[in-house]
């Protein structure tokens, strides 16, 4: 199971090479005054008043505003990962405060971060969304699981949206709830951005490799030529999409697998016909593959559920949802990943949980072991342009491969190139 980021981290040797500006705290100037500016990142379970203690600002005036002010709605959501900037003068007033929600966002063309900025103005506040240009960075990095997935990562000084990209382009290899082992070892080459210097945000995950119970996993991100749109890639040229995620919750704990088991509610051995996940009620529920809803409704037992046929052999069924998702209703197309659900107790259930079955021809096969649908592979041009542009993060990967063996137990962040 993926554990909190603030989880206790086991004793590591960390080896950092930073080539770019460290996002530590620096000084700007007016001319006349030296704000002191202090950084802080998003943890996953955050609170603003959390942020604004870290900051150490003094946040009940400016926390009430930032809560009922529609000029400050952007900071209603509170991503992992992204950062919140405070400058502050010598006696620690508040000059401004920033919150970096959309780095690195693509605007007609021009790579920008965009930013709600909030100042002092006499006795209140006034707030302010902004765009500056950014610089980008590439960063490599490797660790080694030795209690969960953040706890690796957190001490490679991986960002946490970078981790959760890990999780989700791997999704349909690895079953990151209960398949991690200690010694596991991951490489992964990633985007951030900057401004003048100042971390504004992690990126794109651009290739990644991942080494579960001593098979290798890859990952590489590519556009073909002439498309609109890109998405990842074993280093075969194998698309990562299309084949099935093996669970349709990010990170929970199974609670049943498939099989005879005594019934919860009706206590007489009966056959579980798929996998139960705890989960907390209204966690998202995502459609492990592309298909058409078959079934959206309320089933006996299985209370709110969602049947998803993904062609004329396979289908998948979600029960016990809280609610289902709007738009998801018979007949509609739903693509891998997309949202049909919120996590719940409907019908019998005496727990929150998702009950999850992956059907062959109409019949109930264990999701935890069924070998999945391989996905297309690149062929002709685009496997010979996807070959030329993906050599330089193999040799990157490779790199840090060779340093992992030579150093086991070691951790590494750098900035590869601009």
């Amino acid at each position: 199971m993926v554990q909190h980021p603030d989880a206790d981290l086991p004793p590591t040797r960390t080896i950092e090479k930073v080539m770019a500006l460290s996002p530590a705290d620096y000084e700007v100037s007016d001319g006349s005054t030296s704000p002191y500016v202090n950084e802080t990142r998003i943890r996953r379970g955050d609170t603003l008043a959390a942020i604004l203690q870290r900051l150490h600002v003094d946040g009940d005036r400016l926390q009430a505003f930032l809560t009922h002010d529609p000029s400050a709605r952007s900071i209603y959501k509170l991503y992992p990962g992204r950062t919140v900037q405070a400058a502050t003068d010598g006696d620690g007033n508040l000059v401004w405060l920033r919150y970096v929600h959309t780095p690195g966002n693509d605007s007609d063309g021009q790579v920008v971060t965009r930013f709600l900025e909030v100042k002092p103005d006499g006795d209140n506040y006034t707030a302010r969304e902004m765009t500056e240009d950014t610089d980008r960075q590439v960063r490599v990095a490797m660790g080694t699981i030795e209690s969960s997935l953040f706890a690796a990562t957190d001490a490679a000084g991986i960002p946490d949206s970078v981790t959760l990209q890990m999780a989700d382009i791997l999704s349909a290899k690895i079953d990151f709830l209960r398949s991690l082992r200690q010694g596991d070892q991951f490489r992964v080459v990633y985007e951030t951005r900057s401004h003048d210097g100042r971390y504004a945000g992690a990126g794109r995950v651009l290739a990644l490799e991942f080494e579960n119970q001593g098979k290798l996993y890859t990952a590489v991100w590519f556009q073909p030529p002439g498309s609109t749109a890109g998405s990842y890639y074993g280093f075969d040229g194998t698309s990562l999409r299309g084949a099935f995620l093996r669970t349709a919750l990010k990170f929970s704990r199974i609670s049943s697998t498939f099989g005879m088991r005594m019934h919860p509610i009706h206590k007489t051995w009966t056959g579980h016909k798929g996998v139960d996940y705890a989960a907390p009620t209204g966690t998202p529920i995502h459609s492990t593959s592309d298909g058409e809803v078959e079934f959206a409704g309320t089933q006996n037992g299985y209370g709110n559920v969602v049947i998803v046929k993904h062609d004329n052999k396979f289908s998948t069924l979600y029960a016990h949802q809280s609610r289902i998702a709007p738009g998801i209703r018979k007949g509609v197309r739903v693509t891998q990943g997309e949202v049909i659900g919120y996590v719940g107790q409907t019908g019998w259930a005496t727990g929150p949980h998702l009950h999850y079955e992956f059907r062959i021809n109409g019949q109930p096969v264990d999701p935890l072991s069924v070998d999945l649908p391989v996905a297309q592979k690149l062929e002709g041009k685009e496997a010979a342009a996807f070959a030329k542009e993906t050599a330089v993060y193999k040799q990157q990967l490779n790199m840090l491969a060779q340093f992992q063996q030579s150093m086991p137990g070691t951790t590494l962040a750098s900035a590869a190139s601009n």
